[in-house]
């Protein structure tokens, strides 16, 4: 029988009424035999997080203090979902266990993961299901990759009648330590999962119905996305939309599994469905952006011909492990983005660095800088984007700092004053709305 992946996040398993939610998606199609619940969300704006109340305990306890507060904190929280969902599921045996690995280690992940691993033992109780524990096969290398052996040997667990539950964000490294992946990575889990297990599709289920060709809270009636594929998708999350964990699309790449995004509280929804290729009726699919950029702009003249001169920009970079997103280049010029979080106060000795090894006429660090991204594999079958893109800046008196657009003509990322992002994003969103 064919089978689906189902990952429910932790704001579709806040409380109980929406763990029933969950459970009534999963018994309307058999099919739906691959679980992978988060750990259970904010129920209200003011609520805590059971991940960061983890994460709390953890730091007291490290600091030889009383961690009970969060520890019956999350206590009641489970004893609360259990009761109410008529389970039987004895949370003070696992917080125990919990209690006593605690202060194994000062990384935090073994305890972060413990709110994906609770609810999955919940979960698993509740459907009846199979648990099955990530940290015995889903593994990390040794530079902290996923190990392709991963996937046989979740296959293997995943073998027979029924469902299971697989609780996201976690494995193991060869040493048996729990290593999580990045915040939103029970997306990744999910989607390695439906790898393992050979799915049909693997549904992402979150509080809203897929994708919307701009943010929401910058045009308020933005248009959904029915369908887009997982490069375009690449591009849009890594730019801002975060919906899907960008890292989830690895997996499921190859196979050429599907994803569909779907919304618990609206389940007769179409969603949003990620694929490999599809049909191009507009040029533009989505456009996404995000502040906190800076640039570093390095001139001079006859630069085109010193061969090794952007080698030498980029191994400084590297000395002092900060990464870069976009090198547009001219003639005379190279330019480099940097995210700021990963530029943090290196900014002047980067600057330094390359006045001495590298000599330029002029060398300048310009922060304050959003990047935008327009995505769309139709966009390489039309002419005049770049223009039309360009004209709608102007009119709506937007400065350009920066275009770069990829040989493969399906995204043009252009940079502008951070002040200017959001009126930058309606304009580009204006001008391509209803352009096929």
């Amino acid at each position: 029988m064919s089978a689906i992946t189902c990952k429910f996040g932790g704001t579709s398993l806040a409380d109980a009424a929406c763990i029933r939610e969950a459970r009534a998606i999963i018994d309307a199609n058999p099919e739906r035999r691959f679980i992978v619940p988060s750990a259970p969300g904010k129920r209200t704006p003011d609520d805590r997080k059971i991940t960061d109340l983890l994460y709390l305990w953890h730091n007291i306890a490290l600091q030889g203090l009383d961690a009970s507060e969060p520890r019956n904190i999350i206590a009641d929280r489970f004893v609360e979902l259990a009761r109410e969902l008529g389970v039987s599921f004895d949370i003070q045996p696992l917080l125990d266990e919990i209690a006593a690995c605690v202060c194994d280690s000062e990384s935090p992940d073994y305890m972060a993961s413990r709110g994906e691993y609770l609810n999955g033992r919940l979960i698993a109780e509740l459907l009846e299901a199979t648990f099955v524990d990530p940290a015995e096969c889903i593994k990390f290398d040794d530079t902290g990759n996923l190990d392709p052996a991963t996937y046989d040997l979740l296959g293997a667990r995943l073998q027979g009648p029924g469902r299971f539950v697989v609780p996201g964000f976690y494995g193991s490294t060869p040493n048996g330590a729990i290593k999580t992946f990045s915040r939103g990575g029970s997306d990744i889990t999910g989607s390695i999962v439906a790898r393992a297990s050979n799915s049909k599709v693997y549904e992402n289920w979150t509080d809203v119905s897929g994708f919307l060709m701009a943010d929401p809270r910058i045009v308020p009636n933005a248009k959904h996305i029915a369908e887009v594929t997982y490069q375009e998708l690449r591009e849009l999350s890594y730019m801002g939309a975060t919906v899907l964990h960008d890292e989830a699309i690895f997996p499921v790449r190859g196979p050429g599994i599907p994803i569909n995004i779907l919304n618990t509280k609206a389940p007769g929804d179409a969603g949003t469905r990620i694929v490999a290729s599809r049909e191009s009726k507009f040029p533009v699919c989505g456009i996404a952006g995000r502040a906190g950029f800076s640039m570093v702009n390095v001139e001079k003249v006859g630069l085109n011909k010193e061969r090794g001169f952007g080698l030498q920009i980029l191994s400084i970079l590297d000395h002092e492990n900060v990464g870069w997103e976009h090198m547009p280049t001219g003639i005379d010029t190279i330019s480099l983005i940097i995210r700021d979080d990963e530029l943090k106060d290196k900014g002047p000795a980067i600057v330094k660095e390359i006045e001495r090894r590298c000599s330029p006429d002029r060398v300048s660090l310009n922060k304050g800088l959003a990047m935008i991204a327009t995505v769309g594999v139709g966009m390489n079958h039309h002419i005049g984007i770049a223009a039309r893109l360009c004209s709608a800046l102007a009119n709506a008196q937007v400065n350009l700092r920066v275009i770069d657009q990829g040989s493969s003509e399906m995204n043009i990322i252009v940079g502008v004053d951070e002040p200017d992002l959001n009126k930058a994003v309606c304009a580009i969103y204006d001008a391509f709305d209803n352009w096929g």
